[in-house]
């Protein structure tokens, strides 16, 4: 009983700490889960292949949901590895946590539709994608990982695309997709979720409600631009990298709760210019990555 199976990271477009209306968009980046059931174990044992000394309840709460709900109660062992940074804003707890719902639905002999790269819903298997991402998300509340459940976040890594979000329903309001080139400066420090002041990012709500506006209409990036404007402010990040980039962006934000910042290009706009962000976020310490944005979602990974 092997499963394995990849899920996306993602940036910001609109944080829904202020309002549960969240906004996020997937990128080419990946967490690889491996699960391995033993019907005749009654635990599981997680492992971060990044830092093994990381807290490992969210993927080991994954495993036992996803058995309780399309198994026999099954324990064993879950191990991740990842391209995205813990803690960065890059939403690596989502990417993880659907990665390994995925991998234990492959273990099981689940099948899931476009869980390989497909992106159409209903494909007759047994159960479809944004079911598992709920999973998850149950998943990320019971183990105090999100504060929202971060539907947002989990949508964008398992759907591929740009989502938009009622956290509070765990309802899936719109999705298109974006062909961005990406651009990503992440600090030395780390942000958790869990430990965000809510009631800063609460006084935010009537910026949060006019970024929503702006991402329902399509209008993607500007609304990322001021979502990270708002959310810099509410969670008490300088907002000097986002700034220098908005004059050579199309889009620009805060990811997550931070610290990273997330710029994007669209191929259409004449006027962003990633190399010359990049030039400027390199003079800050730190990492600077360049990616793109994906519209596949997650996968479970043949072997």
């Amino acid at each position: 009983m092997h499963g394995r199976a990849a899920a996306l990271g993602a940036g910001t477009v609109l944080n829904a700490l202020a309002t549960e209306t969240g906004s996020a968009f997937g990128l080419d980046v990946e967490t690889r889960a491996t699960v391995e059931l033993d019907p005749n174990s009654d635990g599981v044992d997680g492992e971060i292949a990044e830092d093994p000394e990381a807290e490992t309840a969210l993927i080991e709460r994954c495993v036992e949901l996803a058995t309780e709900r399309w198994g026999d109660g099954e324990g064993g062992t879950v191990r991740t590895e990842s391209d995205v940074p813990l803690a960065a804003g890059l939403k690596s707890s989502s990417a993880a946590a659907n990665a390994t719902v995925l991998a234990t639905c492959d273990a099981l002999g689940a099948t899931v539709s476009g869980a390989h790269g497909e992106t159409e819903e209903g494909m007759g298997a047994d159960l479809d994608r944004l079911e598992a991402c709920r999973l998850g998300v149950q998943a990320a509340r019971e183990t105090g990982v999100a504060v929202t459940g971060a539907f947002d976040d989990a949508t964008a890594s398992m759907l591929g695309g740009l989502t938009v979000t009622d956290n509070a329903a765990d309802e899936l309001l719109d999705r298109g997709s974006v062909e961005w080139d990406v651009l990503v400066w992440t600090p030395p420090e780390r942000s958790y979720s869990a430990d965000a002041d809510l009631d800063r990012c609460r006084n935010v709500a009537p910026m949060a409600d006019l970024v929503a506006d702006l991402a329902l209409e399509g209008r993607y990036a500007e609304a990322m631009s001021v979502n990270g404007l708002a959310f810099s402010a509410a969670l008490g990040f300088s907002p000097d990298p986002a700034v220098e980039a908005m004059p050579h962006v199309s889009g620009v934000s805060l990811s997550g709760t931070g610290p990273s910042v997330v710029a994007v290009a669209d191929p259409g706009d004449p006027e962003a210019d990633l190399d010359r962000v990049r030039e400027l976020w390199s003079e800050r310490s730190g990492t600077v990555r360049s990616t793109t944005t994906r519209n596949d979602g997650a996968r479970i990974i043949a072997e």
